[in-house]
Parts: structure tokens; C-alpha cells; sequence
């Protein structure tokens, strides 16, 4: 059977796709320390998906540590009716903030990917409603902003899960497919997670910059990342 032209066109445009995602991950093996953007220190910008629950408090807990007078301004991203993890963001700017001659903070707010009990037929619909969130956040925002359109919204993004970081990933990825600033990614898996990776650590090991764990047998398998210790 010969192929038509258009399908010949069409595999040719599937291919070109699928090596130019290939192109955009990271390298698979640990490369020591994260670089940042160029911004000289104070000027760079911090963002970090809280999760809800044990995750938040643990981003909290790490967040906690950080000098915040290196960042000029931080973005906490939480779920859509997640009060308590905004609120908890709202304290700790202002513990850490308090020395700071101004406060410069944002809280995004993204669908959960997934809801607890809902079921598998429905999450594919919540899944990509969630995406579209994050993309309008990441990408769409930035491009009708034609001041931030060449700097990406932060310098560094912090993840720790559950899923719904997974499409904050994807739609960072869909920024770097086509060529917009991009922030780093690091994933920080949770202190609970002392034997394996959870689902999240798992589908995005491969995607982001850094992939730190806080025990040593997770990363028996010998796939990359990095153990510190305890971190929270």
C-alpha cells in the first residue's frame, strides 16, 4: 500500500514532535548543582505548588529555610478551595517578610487534576481542565504580557505532588516545545516516601531538572537523583 502524501506529511510531523520532546528533557544522570537564570541575586522570582495537607505543610517546612531576601518575589500555588494552604502561604510571608521592606507575593489558584474517590472515567475531563489552568497561568498570561513575555514567570519552581503538579510539568513543557522562557524544575518526593516513589515522583523523575529524595532507597534502581538527608 502507498502512502499518500498528507500521511507521509502527517508521520513526518509526528516524528519531528516526538524528537523535539526528546530534546527538551533533561539529562538523565545528575549534573550537581541546579543553575538558575542569570538574575543577580534579590531579583530572582520563586514559585511553589503547595499540595494540600502533608505536602504543604513539608513545602512549608523546606520553604521555611530558604533566605527569601534572595528572591524578589515569590508565587504559591495552591488548589482551587485549598484555604488552608493559602493561608498557611499568607503566614509564612509574613514571619519571613517581616525584617523585608515590602511584601511581593501572588497565590495562583488551578483545579485539582484529580479529586479524591472521583472516578477514572471523569479524570481525564478534570485532568485537561487543569492543564488549560496552568497553561493560562504559565503560558497564555506571559504572552499577552508583553513585559514578561521574554522572562519566564519564575526562576525556580518547586514541586513535591500529589498530581496536580504533574500538569503545572506539562504545561511548563508546552512553554519550552514552543520556545518560551521557562523556570526550573525541581522535585522535592516526600519525607513519607522512604522505600519506593510515589505515583507523582515517578511520572515526573524523568521531566524535571532536579529530582531530590530524602532517603537513600528510593534511588536503589539506580535512576537520577540526589539524597540530602532529611530536608524537612
Amino acid at each position: 500500500m502507498v502512502l499518500s502524501l498528507s500521511a507521509i506529511g502527517f508521520l513526518i510531523g509526528v516524528a519531528a514532535c516526538v524528537l523535539r520532546i526528546f530534546s527538551l528533557l533533561p539529562a538523565q544522570k545528575s549534573s550537581g548543582r541546579t543553575r538558575l537564570s542569570d538574575n543577580t541575586s534579590g531579583t530572582r522570582k520563586l514559585a511553589v505548588f503547595l499540595g494540600s495537607g502533608g505536602h504543604t505543610s513539608e513545602a512549608i517546612a523546606l520553604l521555611s529555610s530558604l533566605d527569601y531576601a534572595r528572591f524578589s518575589s515569590r508565587i504559591y500555588i495552591v488548589s482551587d478551595g485549598d484555604t488552608l494552604s493559602t493561608q498557611k502561604a499568607k503566614d509564612l510571608e509574613y514571619k519571613k517578610c517581616a525584617s523585608l521592606s515590602e511584601q511581593n507575593f501572588a497565590v495562583w489558584t488551578i483545579p485539582r487534576a484529580r479529586r479524591v474517590h472521583q472516578s477514572l472515567l471523569s479524570s481525564p475531563l478534570t485532568a485537561l481542565w487543569s492543564l488549560l489552568r496552568c497553561m493560562q497561568h504559565v503560558t497564555i498570561s506571559p504572552l499577552l504580557s508583553s513585559s514578561s513575555a521574554s522572562q519566564p514567570f519564575a526562576d525556580v519552581l518547586i514541586l513535591n505532588g500529589p498530581g496536580t503538579c504533574l500538569s503545572l510539568c506539562i504545561a511548563i513543557y508546552v512553554n519550552k516545545f514552543i520556545g518560551l522562557p521557562v523556570p526550573k524544575l525541581i522535585y522535592v518526593e516526600s519525607f513519607a516516601r522512604v522505600h519506593s516513589l510515589s505515583l507523582s515522583g515517578k511520572l515526573l523523575r524523568p521531566l524535571v531538572d532536579r529530582f531530590v529524595v530524602q532517603w537513600p532507597q528510593p534511588l536503589a534502581d539506580g535512576g537520577r537523583g540526589d539524597c540530602f538527608g532529611w530536608l524537612v
